[in-house]
């Protein structure tokens, strides 16, 4: 008997492909040492049926909702316009009966995308934190008022009921518990094997459209990008709005307006990343990781890592270079 954990992806009609696909890849590349896969992934649907996706093709699964009586995690795959569950907020039965029993017995939930819809749908996220894609967060809070959305983060771990933004959040999401079970050793490998990033924290910000001026000219662009070539310098307000050509009041504005933050938010974000990579690929100590970040000191960069991954420099380095 195979006695691996069991991860059961549910598809219902118009489901969005990619997030099928993902639990599946992400969870497949989790490996021991010896290079045993330590999940196994199954796809089900109402009545093993086949569903419609997204993209326009039929999808024929292995299992019907039986399987989720024997999951240890069960996640519900995003669904498209025109599925059911983002017009009215309701499941089949079948469905809403099975992850019901799901979750009593103790089984981990989780969702990709829009696929909290379908547990809101059945009542496992009232009371509870969640997350689904930002374009569909009107129409979510809706239909589920009981719910404490919020589309603002990549990802929510409310213990044993998961939720993910839209698209490659899931791929987050789904690292993000292979690591939770596994250590981060075997998490950073999966995420090698899949070539995507070893982890994004949670509570990153999605990536939100946000209106941009129509003219070219008007763009904080240049001035962003000959900040990222001088990171390590003292940069204030006025010289950036100095190299857009812009009033500071104009430019603060315009740079909201283009990245969703305020220029001192974004450059601190931009010195993080830059520190980010420097742990992750060179020996430099950590005073001078922080000087070529442009923080000044160990102590400043230890503060702003702390306060954006919640993590220490030195432990973000052991962690994300555990692996050859």
């Amino acid at each position: 008997m195979d006695s691996r954990h069991l991860v059961a992806v549910i598809a219902l009609d118009e489901v969005v492909t990619f997030d099928l696909g993902t639990p599946t890849q992400v969870f497949n590349a989790a490996r021991d040492d010896d290079g045993q896969r330590l999940y196994r992934v199954r796809v089900c649907t109402p009545g093993g049926r086949p569903v419609r996706s997204a993209a326009g093709f039929t999808i024929t699964p292995d299992h019907g909702l039986d399987l989720l009586a024997e999951a240890d995690t069960v996640v519900a795959a995003g669904v498209s316009y025109g599925a059911r569950v983002l017009a009215d907020g309701a499941v089949e039965e079948p469905v809403r009966e099975a992850l019901l029993a799901a979750a009593a017995r103790g089984a981990r939930v989780m969702s990709i995308c829009t696929g909290a819809f379908v547990l809101a749908a059945v009542g496992l996220l009232d009371g509870r934190r969640a997350t689904t894609h930002w374009a569909h967060a009107d129409n979510f809070r809706r239909l589920f008022p009981h719910v404490d959305l919020d589309p603002d983060v990549l990802f929510v771990d409310d213990g044993d009921v998961l939720t993910s933004a839209g698209v490659a959040a899931g791929v987050d999401l789904c690292l993000h518990v292979v690591r939770r079970d596994h250590g981060s050793e075997v998490a950073t490998m999966a995420a090698r094997r899949c070539v995507v990033p070893p982890w994004r924290p949670g509570g990153q910000s999605q990536f939100i459209v946000r209106p941009i001026p129509a003219q070219a000219d008007a763009s904080t662009a240049a001035a962003r990008a000959w900040a990222l070539e001088h990171l390590a310098e003292p940069l204030d307000l006025r010289a950036l709005a100095g190299r857009a050509r812009m009033s500071v009041r104009t430019f603060t504005r315009r740079f909201r307006e283009e990245t969703g933050v305020s220029p001192g938010k974004w450059l601190a974000q931009q010195r993080v990343e830059r520190a980010r990579h420097l742990l992750e690929t060179t020996d430099l100590p950590v005073d001078l990781v922080a000087r070529h970040a442009g923080f000044g000191t160990g102590a400043a960069l230890r503060q702003q890592m702390s306060a954006a991954l919640g993590v220490s420099p030195s432990a973000y380095r052991t962690t994300f270079r555990s692996v050859g």
